[in-house]
């Protein structure tokens, strides 16, 4: 069993619910912070774990790193390694990953950029063959 670490400034929250737990591979946590606005949750990741190729439709989405080391990556381009104080603009319309580097925890705030009728598209897994090239 792993043990659980919380890299960053906010709580850890729960093990992810089904709903959004078929689209990682490997256990991450929520933590809901906010809905005003736009909504805002922490979100952590074991090492290792990451979420599927999704598109965020119409809206967009803003990461904010607050620990340890990740993974971000818009289809069509090279990974970018992820340290505490990045920040990641995700346009509306761009199909992307993000998750844990392999041997750190890694923590971001998920930031849902509002609009009318956005909604978030999953899509296939990142495959161990490409994860373990980075």
């Amino acid at each position: 069993m792993t043990t659980k670490e919380n890299p960053g400034v906010f709580p850890l929250g729960n093990e992810l619910p089904e709903m959004f737990s078929k689209y990682f591979v490997g256990q991450a946590y929520l933590q809901p912070l906010t809905d005003k606005g736009g909504p805002i949750a922490n979100v952590t990741f074991e090492p290792g774990c990451r979420n599927n190729w999704h598109i965020h439709h119409k809206g967009g989405q803003i990461l904010l790193v607050t620990g340890g080391e990740g993974w971000y990556q818009a289809w069509g381009e090279p990974a970018r390694k992820l340290h505490p104080g990045d920040v990641v603009n995700i346009p509306p319309e761009v199909k992307h990953w993000h998750g844990a580097a392999k041997a750190s925890w890694f923590s971001h705030l998920a930031v849902e950029v509002p609009a009318e009728g956005a909604s978030n598209e999953w899509l296939e897994a990142v495959s161990n063959k490409e994860y373990n090239r980075l």
